[in-house]
């Protein structure tokens, strides 16, 4: 099943916000400051291409480096692609059939907002990797 929703998802709205966290990385990674944010863009590009499958934890072991970032990310990069995932998943959700889809959107809004300090895992794994 998460196969034929990941295929659906990609044709409707993942190829395009895919774009969208590529371009992002690739404007972060043009200074040495910005690569990280440029990394993290590269991250969840993937899971926003295919997110049918996977989830984010939070990480307990970051600290305050990783609560600073989150905030230069929400200025540098994550405001906008958190539009992206809002705008598609409002049209997502105008058919019955895009519905799962549009909700999925909504859910990597977070992820879109505050990347650091999250990491993407398979839900298939009975004990995912968690950091106590």
């Amino acid at each position: 099943m998460k196969t034929i929703l990941n295929v659906i998802w990609l044709v409707l709205s993942g190829f395009w916000l895919f774009l969208g966290y590529v371009l992002a990385g690739l404007i972060l990674c043009i200074t040495i400051i910005g690569i990280p944010f440029g990394i993290a863009a590269f991250r969840i590009g993937i899971y926003a291409l295919w997110p049918f499958g996977y989830t984010t934890v939070e990480r307990r072991d970051v600290g305050a480096p990783s609560c600073v970032g989150n905030v230069l990310w929400l200025v540098l990069a994550g405001w906008w692609l958190a539009l992206g995932h809002i705008t598609t998943g409002i049209a997502l959700c105008l058919t019955i059939i895009g519905i799962p889809l549009g909700i999925a959107n909504f859910k990597l809004i977070p992820v879109s907002l505050w990347p650091l300090g999250r990491e993407i895992v398979r839900t298939d794994q009975p004990f995912a990797r968690t950091s106590w």
